[in-house]
């Protein structure tokens, strides 16, 4: 598989001269603790299918393949807007020891820090100060620092494409340094297309659910709940086409491999098939006469970070039954689906 790695070279750095008056105090003549100068190299690594997925599963449907690039242009992007740095004690509870944020929004720009010489566990964030639905929780001590959803039963997407890093960092006497982080992407997007044919309907509603709720930023893992929230999906608007396009971003849903990981496979995207559904499609179809029909469409294979994928179903009659070509995918249906009995879902 062909697999989409875009880079952005991002130096970063600022005069910390509060960093200076703290640890070499002006009444101390010992300056053994004095920083020195450091360069920081910040790179946004996208490593992602969204090009192959969009070529491979839409090759005959270029409207919808358009629409949906333009739709997650600032998910799948090559641009921070802003940045979260954080540098951290390595002993004891792992405090902050000096943080600031900045916006960036362009491919460049350089700041040169001067820190004491220690050890740090530096911590980089890129794109959550826009992004109403993950924060950073705990932003004091480095391993409880994490991005956490909102809480609810029912949330919308993520509006931009996250990065983070982590980078254990000594910071040496007398030696000018050099320190590259490389930033990942830590969510993901889907996409389900539903060919109606010509079968009536009143209205349909999309959700997703299975993925994760937090990502441990120190220790590069997800959070998943036993009850994961159901992700609302935007409808996109596509013309000349019979499909109808639902798009959510979230976090992962958990891997079939956990082992294996994205940044470090030729394939990162291949996986292989689960006994289990890792996550899902909650498809409700109302009919014309006011009755809803509920399709549950489960997957058997991780979506992993960075990831781009698109399902494709139909309607297989008139009653607003969802169907799929592909074996792999288990589908159960509910006719007559009363929301009364299922408050999480609000339709």
């Amino acid at each position: 598989m062909q697999i989409l790695h875009q880079h952005i070279a991002k130096v970063i750095g600022c005069m910390l001269t509060v960093a200076v008056v703290t640890s070499c105090g002006l009444i101390d003549d010992d300056l053994s603790d004095c920083g020195e100068n450091y360069e920081m190299n910040y790179e946004l690594r996208l490593v992602t299918n969204i090009s192959t997925e969009l070529t491979t599963q839409l090759q005959t449907n270029v409207n919808v393949s358009s629409a949906l690039r333009t739709h997650l242009s600032n998910i799948f992007s090559d641009k921070a807007h802003d940045v979260d740095l954080s540098f951290f004690d390595t002993v004891g509870d792992s405090l902050t020891l000096y943080h600031w944020g900045d916006t960036i929004d362009a491919n460049q720009t350089s700041y040169t820090l001067f820190l004491p010489k220690r050890q740090y566990m530096h911590l980089a964030v890129a794109n959550v100060a826009d992004n109403p639905v993950v924060h950073i929780e705990s932003a004091d001590q480095c391993h409880k620092s994490m991005l956490l959803q909102v809480a609810g039963d029912t949330i919308d997407s993520h509006n931009t494409g996250l990065f983070t890093a982590r980078q254990p960092m000594e910071v040496l006497e007398g030696i000018d340094q050099t320190f590259n982080v490389h930033l990942f992407m830590a969510n993901s997007a889907t996409a389900l297309l539903i060919d109606t044919r010509s079968y009536a309907y009143k209205d349909i509603k999309v959700y997703t659910t299975g993925f994760a709720t937090a990502f441990n930023i120190a220790d590069s893992t997800y959070v998943y709940p036993e009850k994961s929230p159901i992700v609302r999906t935007s409808q996109l608007t596509v013309t000349d086409t019979d499909d109808l396009c639902f798009c959510s971003v979230n976090f992962p849903s958990r891997d079939s491999d956990p082992t294996r990981l994205v940044i470090e496979s030729d394939e990162p995207f291949e996986a292989p098939t689960a006994d289990e559904a890792l996550w899902q499609y909650r498809i409700y179809v109302t009919l014309d006469d006011g009755s809803v029909t509920e399709s549950v469409v489960s997957m058997p294979k991780p979506l992993r970070p960075g990831q781009m994928k698109v399902t494709k179903v139909h309607f297989s009659d008139d009653q607003g039954v969802i169907a799929s070509d592909d074996n792999s995918v288990g589908i159960s249906v509910t006719l007559d689906w009363n929301a009364i009995d299922y408050p999480d879902v609000p339709l």
